[in-house]
Parts: C-alpha cells; sequence; structure tokens
C-alpha cells in the first residue's frame, strides 16, 4: 500500500480539497494518508507556508495547484513504481522499508538533538566561557583547589599570560605591559615583578602564566581576554539567533573573512610577529603589544561573525532531520 504524506495547516481549503481528491481515490490506489500539520515545526512552515497543500507519494511531489486529474496521475505513477520494486525484490528497497516501520532509540535521541540543538551549543558556550570567570571567584571565596583544576583544564587552551587576561576582585580588571602604552594603568611589570617580558622566549613568560593573581591585584580569568571574548560574542550570537526564531540568514563567507578573520589576523599576527625579534621584519613592523581593547574588539567580531556564518547552516541541516522524523513518527502513528 502507497503512503501519502500530506502537509497541510489548519483553515486551509484547499488542503481540504485535496484530502477529498485522495479519499475519492483510495478504491482505485489504496495508500494510507499522514497529515502533517506544518505550524509543529518552524522549518515545515517556512519550507511549505506559500506552497500548501503539498503532497509527497513515493518519490514524487505535488505543490498547488494541482488538479484531480493530475493527482490521478501521480498516484498511478508511484503505484507501478511501488509494484515494480516489490517484483524485482531489492534487498535494499525492504531494507528501507523495515527500517522506515520502526521507531529506534537512536530516531529519538536523533530527534532531540535536531529540536534542541541551539539550546545545547549556548549551553556549551555559557559553561565554556562561564568557569573561567568562575575561577577567580573561587580564588577569592579561598577555595583555591577548585579553582585551581578549572586554571589546570584550560591550560592546554589558552596561553594564560596574566598580561592578557582580566582579573576579578582587584585594583584593575587587566595589568598590560608597559608596551601597550596604557596610560594611567599599572602595569604587569609594575603590580608583579615580573620583568623581560616583552621577550617572548624569556622564561618570565612561564612566570606570567602561571601567576593566578592575590588578595591586592585581583585573580585572573582562565581563559585571555581575546579568548573570553570569542566565547561570549558565539553565546551571544546564539542567544539572539534563538530569540529571531533561528530565521537569520547565513553571513557570506566573503564578509566572514572580512568581518571575522580579518581584524583577529592583522591584530594577532602583527603582534606575533613584531615580537619575534627578527631584524630584517623589524624595519617593516615595529614591536607592538596589543590592549584589552583591541583583544576583546577583534574576538568579539571573530566570535559573532563565525557563529552568524556556521549556526544557520546547522540549523539547516538540523531542519532536514527534524522533517524527516517528523514524517517518519506521523507515518508510524497514522
Amino acid at each position: 500500500m502507497l503512503t501519502v504524506t500530506l502537509y497541510a495547516r489548519k483553515d486551509c481549503h484547499l488542503c481540504e480539497q485535496a484530502k477529498a481528491d485522495l479519499e475519492s481515490l483510495k478504491d482505485k490506489y489504496p495508500h494510507r494518508l499522514v497529515e502533517i500539520d506544518i505550524e509543529s515545526d518552524p522549518a515545515l512552515l517556512k519550507a511549505y507556508l506559500v506552497e500548501i497543500p503539498v503532497l509527497e507519494i513515493g518519490p514524487y511531489v505535488l505543490k498547488a495547484p494541482f488538479d484531480k486529474q493530475k493527482l490521478t496521475m501521480t498516484l498511478g505513477a508511484a503505484s507501478d513504481r511501488r509494484g515494480q520494486l516489490d517484483q524485482l525484490g531489492r534487498e535494499d528497497h525492504h531494507d528501507r522499508l523495515a527500517r522506515g516501520g520502526r521507531i529506534s532509540g537512536a530516531d529519538r535521541v536523533m530527534f532531540w538533538i535536531s529540536k534542541h540543538y541551539l539550546a545545547l551549543l549556548n549551553f556549551a558556550m555559557l559553561l565554556y566561557f562561564g568557569l573561567p570567570i568562575l575561577a577567580p571567584v573561587l580564588m577569592n571565596a579561598g577555595a583555591t583547589g577548585p579553582a585551581k583544576m578549572i586554571y589546570t583544564v584550560y591550560k592546554p587552551l589558552c596561553h594564560q599570560f596574566g598580561f592578557r587576561s582580566f582579573f576579578l576582585f582587584g585594583e584593575q580588571a587587566f595589568y598590560p605591559l608597559s608596551e601597550a602604552g596604557i596610560r594611567g594603568a599599572i602595569t604587569f611589570e609594575e603590580a608583579t615583578g615580573i620583568s623581560g617580558l616583552e621577550n617572548p622566549a624569556n622564561y618570565s613568560r612561564v612566570e606570567a602564566r602561571n601567576f593566578l593573581g592575590n588578595e591586592t591585584l585581583g585573580y585572573k580569568m582562565a581563559l585571555c581576554e581575546r579568548d573570553m571574548a570569542i566565547y561570549t560574542s558565539i553565546f551571544l550570537f546564539g542567544v539572539l539567533y534563538a530569540l529571531s526564531g533561528r530565521r537569520v540568514k547565513s553571513l557570506h563567507w566573503m564578509l566572514w573573512i572580512v568581518i571575522g578573520l580579518g581584524p583577529i589576523g592583522l591584530d594577532g599576527f602583527s603582534q606575533l610577529f613584531s615580537q619575534m625579534e627578527w631584524s630584517w621584519l623589524a624595519r617593516v613592523l615595529p614591536y607592538r603589544e596589543s590592549t584589552p581593547l583591541l583583544r576583546v574588539l577583534t574576538g568579539g567580531l571573530f566570535g559573532f561573525a563565525t557563529a552568524w556564518f556556521a549556526y544557520p547552516s546547522i540549523e539547516e541541516s538540523m531542519s532536514e532531520t527534524r522533517q524527516f522524523f517528523v514524517k517518519k513518527f506521523a507515518s508510524l502513528q497514522a
């Protein structure tokens, strides 16, 4: 027997006419009708709103407007194809029928993930940049053990240099190197007494990495300023994307390169190469140390643009998964 899937919505007279035509043809072309309300999922509503009624009959799709004659021809073609596949006894055809005839645990898990993936991503981002903020909170509260566990977990993920990190509960929110040229700010060298930090090869940078803070200066976050900006902005876009109903289109890849990669690459790589102490390069690229403002700005742009580029593409894939399972579940419950 054929399975006919009807995508419809309430108060749609064309949908009711399609159902009536299908009922009148049921004796000639036996079929089972599966009706799916497009308002049950935003992706279905977006895909079919101006096209309903939409009928899927085997590999054939009918979109409004269509009449009874066209419906009859499509049912006939689908019925003939189904009969030929049954006669051939193709194993893959029967395997697909068998798989489509049951709902597995994996089906339910995949459907749940496809519906809630955005909440999962947002929670993951919140956790990822939230724990580095929790670390100085714990240090200030005297819970040094759990705090140091967080610093240790994030150590392979970030350089954790104290002079490129935000601090909580101290005199300043950050302690830059003197080379950053921030007026009125206590430098990291002045605050800690650690010197020689302008040289990337100097062992003092290991000290700066291991320095967690103290009661006077406060305690640093477990991610650097740029990384905090990146993951916070990814989370921010995720929240805005959820509030928009996941209707925002993906950022064009060229804009992602210009807005996202360009500024962070220019700021980060110019800083990196300028500190390599290559005499031939120093003539063109003088030594520079970026500032907290630039790190936050470029990191924020990169994170926001990357999420804008990626999340709508993920939604497109997940919406296809949701539509597949909505159809399968509705078919088995019909």
